[in-house]
């Protein structure tokens, strides 16, 4: 596979896996435990470009295109998903947002932070009510003379504690999809409330909130889009692509600490790896590797080509999701009872495996997804 990567890409990815190994590897157990990343790694990631990348750099991007993003990515997340997760949203979600269709006041205004990691972004889509039927959505965005006044509540919002800005989903116009427009809301506004959640399966260490905005004034300057919902779904798009490389990542972690573990376990006088069906699990866990990253790839290059990827981006994201799942449980009974325990890191493998089959669109809505462009039949409504 190494035959497709330019030199500058073979580069990037030696970077984000020399970064990995030295600033998130020896943390990602304490992180967990902790239910908290530290927050000075964040300008360190922006310091390295990793929160820069796909961004022009006259906003301080570090520029690079997509395949590039998704080896980033995947070396993040084999270290710890829940950083690979704060890139993914600040940059994949908000900051490539702001850079296709902000005005250069809003790009000046907000992307040099967000490249540097000085400041960080929420993408405020999904609400108590509405999750998968995000087109919904109930938050409400009123015109004032001065520009509007938002009201409503979102849930599950990553880094929702840490954002400086929000990007937030909100009604201006009448019922469905078309009725939503989008809004740069900084988070120090009054009435923007974010609560974190704690207590989740996993991706502990990452600060995932419920906001509240009650009555939150903001400047006419801070509307993005008018068309939310297309902005929204199409910034979805590549944000399943970067969940898919994230998988591919945890899934690699899994199997890397298996094989490790498998070469130095012994029972019955002789190593593990050397029992059939331990072998069985090992590389039925390096097919479902590779094929997920190989389904990756292609929508990078279909991207970085300019070519339509929606469906293959649903593809990438419902294979990989679920074949890190399944990696990460096989790693499991490879480690035996040992890897029931936080001491080894393949448990936290598969509880932070199991939310990517849910959000950005769960197993099941990439599904119908997948359905319509290979029937023409819209099974949502």
């Amino acid at each position: 596979m190494d035959l497709t990567l330019s030199d500058e890409h073979r580069q990037l990815r030696e970077l984000a896996r020399r970064f990995t190994d030295d600033r998130i590897v020896p943390h990602a157990t304490r992180w967990d435990r902790e239910e908290a990343i530290d927050r000075e790694l964040v300008p360190a990631l922006g310091e390295v470009g990793f929160l820069g990348l796909g961004i022009d750099e006259r906003y301080g991007g570090s520029g690079g295109d997509n395949l590039a993003y998704c080896l980033v990515l995947e070396e993040v997340a084999r270290g710890d998903s829940a950083v690979r997760g704060i890139i993914s949203v600040s940059l994949g979600l908000v900051a490539k947002s702001i850079a296709r269709h902000g005005t250069e006041e809003q790009k000046q205004r907000w992307l040099p932070g967000l490249t540097a990691g000085t400041q960080i972004a929420c993408f405020a889509l999904t609400e108590p009510g509405t999750g998968s039927d995000a087109g919904n959505l109930v938050t409400k965005a009123v015109k004032t003379d001065g520009g509007y006044r938002i009201t409503g509540r979102k849930v599950f919002i990553t880094n929702g504690t840490w954002a400086d800005v929000a990007l937030v989903f909100a009604r201006t116009g009448g019922p469905g999809p078309k009725g939503i427009s989008a809004f740069l809301v900084p988070t120090d506004a009054p009435g923007f409330t974010a609560t974190e959640i704690k207590g989740k399966l996993g991706m502990r260490g990452q600060a995932t909130a419920e906001i509240t905005l009650d009555d939150v004034e903001v400047a006419e300057d801070a509307l993005l889009s008018t068309e939310g919902f297309k902005l929204a779904m199409g910034a979805l798009d590549k944000g399943r692509m970067s969940v898919a490389a994230g998988c591919v990542g945890a899934a690699r972690g899994a199997l890397e600490a298996a094989l490790k573990y498998a070469g130095e376990r012994e029972q019955f006088g002789k190593p593990i790896a050397g029992f059939q069906l331990v072998q069985e699990l090992l590389a039925d866990m390096a097919v479902e590797t590779d094929a997920a990253r190989l389904l990756t790839w292609r929508v990078a290059d279909l991207a970085d080509r300019g070519q339509p990827f929606g469906t293959e981006a649903s593809m990438a994201k419902l294979f990989a999701s679920e074949a890190a799942v399944k990696v990460a449980n096989n790693a499991i009974q490879v480690f035996g009872g040992y890897g029931y325990i936080d001491e080894y890191p393949v448990g936290k493998y598969l509880r932070d495996a199991r939310v990517t089959t849910l959000y950005e669109g769960t197993s099941q809505i990439q599904k119908l997804l997948i359905g319509r462009a290979l029937t023409g039949v819209n099974a949502f409504i």
